[in-house]
């Protein structure tokens, strides 16, 4: 078992966590001069490279591997400020999120009381879990070699369905002719959620890299917790709900297409 800098672990952590604080601060404060609560979709990707880069930059001062820390920021950065620019594209200029918009509505509380409780609060807890991998694998003394090579070939194949996804829907409904129609093309004909799915994986791939050492090992929490957050929490089962709603002939497309993991369309 690979060792961990566990001094610096602890100092990375704690950098992680002042560093989420102050940034979901930023974005509660964001949220509040817009009113709009979507502003959080795109910090989401930003938080994860800003923790990335203060856990390199404390690790750096320790005697963890200084290859793993480029490595690990280069898998975070490529997929966070990937997934922040395609947000922010999709949503610049647009109304308020119909999930947001029906969660501030359903609350009854002030603006500033649900964008905290319901949606800056939860996020901060939830990105600082899920980067746990990133804030420990920086401290790890070695790589493994082969983990190294498992881990990227399973954030590689995450980021393919989650950009390639993305891109297909974004041309799908550039299209008028497709509209209110359902996107069952591309990786879309394979799982309702190409995107999510390739989410999972890149958490999982990153997980993977650092799970040489016993602490790493133990941030499985991280790619779990993402998965539950996209599967049960904030991603697909909000979403099918207003899908539903709003899309005739969805109930055939959930039937016959898998919820999560692409699989051969049914029959």
């Amino acid at each position: 078992m690979i060792d961990n800098d566990l001094s610096q672990t602890v100092a990375s952590l704690i950098g992680g966590l002042s560093t989420v604080v102050a940034f979901m601060a930023l974005g509660l404060g964001l949220a509040q001069l817009q009113k709009k609560l979507t502003v959080v979709d795109t910090m989401w990707g930003i938080g994860f490279v800003l923790v990335a880069l203060q856990a390199a930059f404390v690790a750096s001062g320790g005697d963890g591997d200084s290859s793993i820390r480029w490595i690990l920021l280069a898998m975070v950065g490529v997929w966070g400020l990937r997934l922040a620019w395609y947000l922010h594209r999709r949503n610049n200029g647009q109304a308020e999120d119909p999930r947001y918009a029906d969660l501030a509505e359903r609350d009854g509380r002030s603006f500033t009381r649900v964008a905290l409780t319901r949606v800056f609060l939860p996020e901060g807890i939830a990105m600082f879990l899920v980067a746990t991998p990133i804030m420990v694998g920086v401290n790890n003394l070695e790589v493994s070699t082969p983990l190294l090579v498992l881990g990227v070939l399973v954030w590689a194949v995450g980021l393919f369905f989650e950009a390639v996804g993305d891109a297909q829907l974004a041309a799908f409904k550039a299209d008028p002719a497709n509209k209110g129609k359902i996107m069952d093309q591309g990786l879309w004909r394979y799982t309702r959620h190409p995107n999510y799915f390739g989410d999972a994986c890149v958490w999982a791939g990153i997980w993977i890299v650092v799970a040489g050492s016993s602490v790493g090992l133990a941030t499985i929490i991280s790619p779990l917790a993402m998965t539950l957050f996209l599967t049960k929490v904030t991603g697909a089962s909000l979403n099918e709900k207003g899908m539903k709603k709003t899309k005739p002939g969805y109930d055939e497309y959930v039937r016959r297409t898998s919820g999560f993991i692409p699989l051969p369309p049914k029959r």
